[in-house]
């Protein structure tokens, strides 16, 4: 085997990992998933033919939200076992509170000796998510990056609502009381990180490590946010929002 291809199609976005035979990432890709999976699916496939890097010389892994979509994988496998393995390679440990915050849901993961002891998911309601963000900042006329970077500057203001609707019309109503954008955008994320903390208290673990991953991983005013609610430093970095194909490409590297 050559290469182990991990292939995360999330709900909002595609990663794609190409791994070594010595555990050295050669190409990461990200793209928006569009409305089909399964044309994303074929899109990757091209790109990676197209690079050079055979199907038929590797093990492919699929994982996340359209991973059924991926017909040439050899294996599918769950996002909670692969975001696990991943976190744990990418930042070089075995006991992590793994928070990943996606396009439609939010996965809380607790991991012990490598393995997944427990986790939670919201995947009924958009709170918390990646998605909430974005209507939010679009509500704002932001980018979601934006949004946090504002939401520094601002207090005083809170969300009361956990429905992404209700909450879009509670924004909508600060607007149009004045408040300043800075205090309605310090709301929302304060919205987020008040969720994650509620998932967190639902969740067993003695991991003194907690890292996110996901799309947010790079917005350090969520991650410090986290970090005081939670009481525990949050870690991340650029390579934390490719954890599920991380985890998929590692898989595909153990396959004979």
């Amino acid at each position: 085997m050559k290469y182990g291809i991990g292939i995360d199609i999330g709900s909002t976005c595609a990663k794609t990992i190409v791994m070594g035979e010595d555990g050295s990432i050669l190409r990461r890709s990200l793209q928006p998933t569009g409305w089909s999976s399964v044309d994303t699916a074929e899109g990757i496939r091209g790109a990676l033919a197209a690079e050079g890097y055979s199907l038929a010389e590797s093990r492919c892994v699929a994982t996340g939200y359209g991973r059924i979509s991926v017909p040439y994988a050899d294996k599918c496998v769950t996002e909670i076992t692969c975001h696990a393995k991943g976190a744990c390679h990418i930042f070089g440990r075995d006991e992590l509170l793994i928070i990943d915050i996606g396009g439609q849901d939010t996965k809380l993961i607790a991991v012990e000796d490598g393995a997944v002891k427990d986790f939670v998911m919201n995947d009924k309601c958009s709170a918390g998510t990646g998605r909430f963000l974005e209507i939010m900042a679009n509500t704002l006329s932001l980018r979601p990056e934006e949004l946090c970077r504002l939401a520094a500057s601002g207090g005083n203001t809170s969300i009361s609502s956990m429905c992404t609707v209700f909450a879009e019309s509670e924004v909508i109503s600060l607007i149009g009381r004045g408040e300043k954008r800075e205090n309605i955008a310090y709301a929302v994320v304060d919205s987020i990180v008040k969720k994650v903390v509620s998932q967190a208290s639902r969740i067993h673990t003695d991991a003194a490590t907690v890292c996110l991953t996901g799309g947010l991983c790079e917005f350090d005013y969520l991650i410090d946010c986290l970090s005081g609610q939670l009481g525990k430093p949050v870690i991340s970095g650029p390579d934390a929002r490719y954890a599920g194909a991380v985890g998929a490409a590692l898989t595909a590297r153990s396959m004979k």
